[in-house]
């Protein structure tokens, strides 16, 4: 290693070239598409930009305005975390268990049922579901449901009472969090080394839930975290389902996001600025969730 590192830059470039020229087209979508707007928001969140002027220079002026004169940025920034702590960890585990439940059925079994949890996220846009089953009137499922064993007399507007909207849109978000990283979890428990399971019984494996922490997860490092990144990305950045069931804005703001915040100073009011600052705070969110999370399977991802 100390003898590579001796070699001059050029050299090594030219000796793996072909290696540079295969991740090149990787590496130039990465920064047209990634790189570059994340520096371009944490640059203009400093600025007051309305797209039409060029951007003028304010400072921090955003984040004190972001902090302590914008009460909806407040409401916002806490029912995004909210969002993200209930239906982040339950997706997340839910996903692992259901993968782990089915790993043993039959494999034509087995597919079917991976197919039908994975529906929604094939499905795309299904909100029209739920709708029917929180719609406000008789009709809908739930109230007529409700109505129909006596606990209800008059219907509930389930999407648009402040009371009600908040857990609907956690039950659909659990619903739709059996995603890519479901499959991932799929994927990883069909390749596990079975010699494992065969030396830890001799060992002393007493259940499947010994087998499970002691043999199962150690080998799923890489799945468990990639699982864990594509859930913390949409937890975080939840706002198509609540636009869809509750509206933009929601009653009393009652299921409004940060992302929704965002999208609604830049594509609504146009102060581009001021939106920058919003996705700033919702990148950092984003980032120390996932350093946690790499922190705890940090010990699964290195065997």
């Amino acid at each position: 290693m100390k003898k590579n590192s001796n070699v001059p830059l050029a050299r090594r470039i030219k000796k793996n070239s072909v290696y540079y020229v295969m991740i090149a087209p990787f590496f130039l979508i990465f920064f047209l598409f990634i790189f570059i707007p994340v520096i371009s928001a944490v640059v203009l969140s400093f600025t007051s930009f309305d797209m039409v002027q060029l951007p003028e220079f304010t400072g921090f002026d955003n984040y004190i305005r972001l902090l302590f004169d914008d009460e909806i940025f407040l409401k916002a920034l806490q029912n995004t975390l909210i969002f993200a702590v209930v239906t982040g960890p339950v997706g997340f585990l839910l996903s692992f268990v259901v993968a782990w439940l089915i790993n043993e059925l039959n494999p034509a079994l087995r597919k079917f049922i991976t197919l039908v949890m994975y529906a929604p996220t094939l499905a795309g846009n299904i909100y029209f579901i739920w709708q029917f089953i929180f719609a406000s009137d008789s009709k809908g499922l739930a109230n007529s449901v409700l109505s129909s064993l006596g606990i209800l007399q008059d219907p509930v507007n389930w999407l648009t009472d402040a009371k009600y909207s908040f857990a609907v849109v956690i039950i659909v978000l659990i619903w739709m969090s059996l995603g890519t990283g479901f499959l991932s979890f799929v994927a990883g428990l069909q390749s596990l080394d079975r010699s494992y399971f065969e030396a830890a019984a001799i060992d002393g494996i007493k259940n499947r839930w010994q087998e499970l922490f002691y043999v199962t997860l150690p080998q799923m490092g890489p799945q468990l975290m990639f699982g864990a990144v594509m859930q913390i990305s949409t937890a975080f950045a939840v706002g198509s389902v609540n636009q869809a069931l509750t509206g933009f804005p929601s009653s009393n703001y009652s299921t409004h996001t940060l992302l929704l915040h965002m999208l609604d100073y830049g594509t609504v009011r146009f102060e581009m600025g001021y939106s920058s600052a919003i996705a700033v705070v919702l990148f950092i969110l984003m980032m120390a969730s996932w350093l946690l999370v790499n922190k705890v399977l940090k010990k699964y991802s290195e065997n």
